[in-house]
């Protein structure tokens, strides 16, 4: 993807804050148990990296970890603050932060592939004390029944060809997605690992419009075009549909200088 379209896309949410709110679907308590076990260790500081409305922050706060949320979306922040009042809040890209020292825990939820790939992992690492975890967690849910991802796909087709999500997916030669691979070819990152969060979903149709409304592919047609699709795919599906919302979630601990040396 283009920068620009890139940067565009990842500025596009803030007007839809109060939706994305709403329908995007909550992070499971398993994914504090997982980053938990791998950390070994009291995770006492975290930073979130586009923290948006604040799901991940709020599941963090929820088990008792204080949380620094980060975004460049003034709007999206203001949503997080109505529902974690108290909770520091920076509005800044990664690119664009200021110095906040060193934490026990960087995630990025739903946000990495909006991070400019030039300096990001210097970046992460400067912000993870030694023996510090980074996490990486998200997946686009989509309609389980093939037949009707493929009705969706024809009724919006007139408007919008390509609905993926922004950023990277490829595949390391051992089958673990990205951003697997650069962190494995980082010296400053170890102990690499995937694991796989299986989710279904039932969804009233109207809600899953209300999701799509919240994705930048979608935010990024004109208001005329964009209610166009929204009447083709509901047109095109019964009154609720099953999601598949799988979650892949990546670990590395960040080493020490004395190990790099």
């Amino acid at each position: 993807m283009p920068a620009n379209s890139r940067a565009a896309r990842s500025r596009s949410f803030g007007a839809m804050a109060a939706a994305y709110e709403r329908y995007r679907p909550e992070y499971p308590d398993v994914l504090v148990q997982l980053i938990g076990e791998y950390a070994d260790a009291p995770i006492r500081t975290a930073l979130e990296l586009g923290a948006g409305t604040g799901k991940a922050t709020r599941l963090l706060v929820q088990h008792g970890i204080p949380v620094t949320a980060s975004d460049p979306d003034e709007e999206m922040l203001q949503q997080l603050a109505a529902t974690l009042p108290g909770t520091a809040t920076v509005t800044a890209s990664l690119e664009e932060l200021p110095d906040l020292g060193s934490f026990d825990l960087v995630l990025a939820a739903a946000s990495l592939h909006w991070t400019e790939p030039e300096g990001r992992w210097d970046r992460i690492a400067g912000l993870l004390h030694p023996g510090g975890v980074f996490a990486n967690f998200g997946g686009a849910p989509y309609l389980a029944d093939p037949a009707l991802e493929q009705a969706m796909e024809d009724a919006q087709r007139p408007w919008l060809v390509d609905d993926s999500p922004a950023g990277p997916v490829e595949s390391t030669e051992d089958g673990m997605r990205w951003p697997a691979g650069e962190l494995v070819g980082d010296p400053r990152f170890t102990d690499v690992r995937e694991l796989t969060i299986e989710q279904r979903f039932e969804s009233m149709t109207q809600d899953w419009i209300g999701y799509l409304s919240t994705v930048s592919a979608y935010l990024m047609l004109d208001a005329e075009e964009r209610d166009a699709t929204f009447d083709a795919i509901t047109a095109a599906l019964p009154d609720a549909v099953e999601l598949r919302a799988d979650l892949t979630l990546h670990l590395a601990r960040r080493v020490g200088a004395a190990q790099i040396a």
